[in-house]
């Protein structure tokens, strides 16, 4: 069963590991590795999301969804994404992007460098939405319930994300800028360029969800009718048209799945930036996560259980949190990518341990409270 939802993705690990060896040696090897744990890790609500959704979905739209699909987010987002990113943040053809990655890695690097201001503070913020988003609201399950208690209370405030985002893009804009005048390269028009993409970033994450609503909201209405329409077929003994009406209200949720697996993939994409500069690297990490992505979809709603390890969504967000953290410091500062991937595989690793106690707690609680209830059957029998 495992090996039969898996295989796939073992697969591509394995030949994405032993290429990234010949293109970088093992520092390319750890950098994949690191990029495809973090790909997993941020994507895991992906696939519980997706599995939410696609049970709902016949066998036909299913297959549809695990082929098509994996195209469209592997080649489509993994692949085409972090180098449309670089062509136009370096003001060149995505052809030529490649052709210098593969060719010319010294220039390459150097419009990548010229660049990573914009990639940074696009990035930065887009991420940080996430995180924002995620802390605020008042969730049944907390991970570190000392810090999301108060802070869930704090996001009833509307427009608060919006708010603290811009107050955080307007203070490294200008410590951007004060710093880099002090040190006598850089003028006020790069300030203005880490606003310019801030600003890009906030708005391509409203639309991404304005995108999600809209076919979320679409897919409730097809489902409605057709509830309605079986409603009113079992009153009047008419044969329903199954077919059309499943058809119809399957298209959209694989519109709907496609316009969420493209907004989880942003901030995997994104992230990657913060390790790598190196789009060869970073496609094959980012690819490799992607496969296990589909392959966790299809072991979640064939499985049937959702909610295994419940703070690891937790720890995935928090690891974005640092993601965009360490983008927008990388506008004046460089860090390692050693030290930004193990921040993220850290958090995630604590989340999940985290999750593996609490799921031992509640069986050990269950265990005392079976026991009870048995020896309260046992007094009262006497």
């Amino acid at each position: 069963m495992l090996l039969k939802t898996f295989g796939w993705s073992f697969a591509v690990t394995a030949l994405g590991l032993v290429a990234a060896v010949f293109y970088g040696g093992w520092t390319g090897f750890g950098i994949v590795a690191i990029l495809s744990i973090l790909e997993i890790s941020v994507s895991f609500d992906n696939a519980v999301v997706n599995a939410g959704i696609l049970k709902k979905m016949n066998a036909f739209w299913q297959k549809i969804f695990l082929t098509i699909g994996i195209l469209i987010a592997v080649f489509g987002m993994r692949l085409v994404f972090p180098v449309v990113i670089v062509a136009v943040s370096a003001q060149i053809g995505p052809i030529e992007a490649v052709r210098l990655a593969l060719d010319d890695k010294d220039k390459y690097q150097q419009l990548v460098t010229d660049a990573h201001p914009s990639i940074a503070a696009f990035g930065g913020m887009f991420l940080l939405m996430i995180f924002l988003d995620f802390i605020f609201e008042d969730r049944e399950i907390k991970w570190l319930g000392w810090l999301e208690r108060p802070l869930a209370k704090l996001g009833k405030v509307d427009m608060l994300s919006a708010c603290i985002a811009l107050i955080v893009l307007l203070v490294t804009a200008m410590t951007f800028a004060t710093n880099a005048h002090q040190h006598g390269g850089i003028h006020v028009d790069k300030a203005e360029t880490v606003l310019i993409a801030g600003i890009a970033g906030l708005i391509t994450y409203m639309i991404v969800g304005g995108l999600s609503g809209y076919f979320e909201n679409k897919l409730e209405e097809e489902e409605e009718r057709e509830h309605e329409a079986e409603e009113e077929a079992k009153k009047s003994g008419k044969q329903v048209p199954a077919v059309v009406m499943a058809g119809k209200a399957a298209f959209f949720m694989f519109l709907y799945l496609e316009v969420l697996d493209a907004s989880f993939s942003f901030d995997g994409v994104i992230g990657a930036f913060a390790i790598t500069n190196d789009i060869v690297l970073m496609a094959l990490g980012l690819a490799i996560g992607a496969m296990y992505v589909r392959s966790l979809t299809v072991y979640l709603v064939r499985q049937g259980t959702l909610d295994d390890y419940a703070y690891l969504e937790h720890g995935a967000h928090y690891a974005i949190g640092a993601l965009a953290v360490i983008l927008l410091v990388t506008i004046q500062y460089e860090i390692h990518e050693v030290i930004t991937g193990l921040v993220g595989v850290v958090l995630i690793a604590w989340s999940f341990f985290s999750s593996v106690q609490r799921n031992r707690r509640l069986a050990a609680a269950e265990g005392k409270d079976t026991g009870a209830g048995e020896k309260a059957e046992v007094s009262s029998g006497v």
